[in-house]
């Protein structure tokens, strides 16, 4: 009997699946147990990694996922899968069948799915496709929130994106509409779907948004007001940025305040005095503040957080203010005894020399913190160069309103100059209204 059942085990079809959802469906349930029905199922739980390749990352994390489908009965291996890609997967597990539902044929996946077939054809394997049960999944997310999220998940998404990316993209945002873009918006960069990371609340764009000027008129209040309504339509995580901080007893209050928002970190500049826009240089009086000054207001900020995945992200204006690069190194290396969780380097030149030059001095010290960018002037640099230089935050600053503003300004000049809209919407400045009727979830 035993002979009979290891010559069964022998020439038992090998099949694989791949999985990375956070909710059970009955429809997973039931591609699961076809799938087990055709041999032995080996599972691979795609990484929190790979899936931000294409798609938000889940709530759960990934030990989480990959525990679930241990215990889902018919599952015999469970394993890591780091892409979106299945060829090392299947290269190392050489299965007889690979089973997918069948809505991957087009989209962002088809490149995937290609690749699979040409790699099954050499190895002898067969792609199984099951209908994809969109009924189900059409109920299923008019039943579950979209953008249901707690202050908890989003506050830890930037450490846990941190921790599996080398690189991620931070987009401006200054209202919902741009959240819900930022969210949202998927491409194709180089054969792969890209997508941006996180968001980035600018006290500039703000500021500019609501007509005041960018000398930190607008007051906290205000600015937690305007994270909180594009809270309510994202999952995001968002970096703040704090401008100076303002002094060390408000900036605790601050911290304490935006942790309990869900907000994942906070930039502060080691500047003092009147808010003056950094790109402006010195060409406006702006002093930059003591290393002991700034290095103690790191140090309150820390302490007052409640959790260990809020941040505390240094901004060093030394190469802005002309103060040289060994300054701009001697104050990352304090900032980081200080506690900071990340450092900021910026620069106002077009020309990305000096800020190559820190980066790569800067790695030389093997800080174990992340390091930003904001590239508004030396703009000409992609994110796989950035990747290159070890630069792990990239973030695009003002860029969502520096292009709504022209925008809004032709389609005014043109009802001015033609005394109607008729020309502003026949040349495609506008939207269809009924596509902004049907933008926002929940309109109808």
């Amino acid at each position: 009997m035993m002979y009979q059942f290891l010559i069964l085990v022998w020439f038992m079809k090998k099949v694989y699946i791949v999985m990375s959802i956070d909710i059970i469906q009955p429809a997973h349930i039931n591609i699961i147990n076809k799938a087990s029905e055709l041999g032995e199922l080996t599972v691979g739980v795609l990484t929190d990694k790979a899936i931000s390749s294409y798609k938000k990352i889940p709530f759960m994390r990934f030990d989480q996922r990959k525990l679930i489908f241990e215990n889902i009965k018919g599952v015999s291996n469970v394993v890591a899968q780091d892409s979106i890609s299945y060829v090392d997967n299947v290269s190392q597990l050489n299965p007889d069948f690979v089973v997918h539902g069948d809505d991957w044929k087009e989209g962002i996946l088809s490149n995937t799915r290609k690749e699979l077939l040409d790699l099954l054809a050499k190895i002898g394997g067969e792609l199984i496709e099951f209908p994809y049960s969109k009924n189900f999944t059409a109920d299923l997310q008019g039943q579950v929130n979209p953008t249901a999220t707690t202050p908890s998940i989003r506050l830890s998404m930037l450490r846990r994106l941190l921790s599996y990316k080398s690189t991620i993209i931070v987009n401006e945002v200054h209202n919902g509409l741009c959240g819900l873009l930022t969210e949202n918006l998927l491409e194709q960069r180089n054969g792969e779907a890209v997508s941006f990371d996180a968001m980035w609340s600018s006290s500039l764009t703000d500021s500019t948004a609501k007509g005041m000027p960018d000398i930190e008129a607008v007051d906290i209040t205000s600015r937690l007001s305007s994270v909180n309504h594009i809270f309510e339509v994202t999952t995001k995580p968002m970096i703040f940025d704090g401008d100076t901080g303002g002094k060390l007893e408000h900036f605790v209050f601050t911290v304490k305040s935006l942790e309990r928002l869900g907000v994942s970190a906070i930039v502060i500049e080691d500047k003092v005095g009147l808010k003056k826009n950094s790109l402006f240089g010195n060409d406006v009086f702006q002093t930059q503040d003591t290393i002991e000054n700034f290095k103690e207001k790191i140090t309150a900020g820390k302490a007052a957080q409640a959790t260990d995945d809020f941040m505390i992200i240094a901004r060093i204006e030394s190469l802005i203010l002309d103060a040289g690069m060994e300054d701009a190194l001697n104050r990352a290396a304090e900032y980081y005894d200080a506690g900071a969780d990340a450092i900021m380097i910026h620069s106002r030149k077009k020309d990305p020399d000096e800020i190559f030059e820190f980066c790569e001095k800067l790695n030389k010290f093997n800080f174990s913190i992340p390091l930003m960018v904001v590239p508004s002037s030396f703009n000409s640099v992609t994110i796989e160069e950035w990747e290159k230089r070890g630069v792990n935050i990239v973030c695009y600053a003002n860029h969502m309103l520096r292009s709504a503003y022209p925008s809004m300004q032709n389609v005014a000049k043109s009802i001015l100059k033609n005394g109607r809209s008729y020309e502003a919407e026949s040349s495609d400045m506008c939207m269809n209204i009924k596509e902004i009727l049907e933008l926002i979830p929940g309109t109808k």
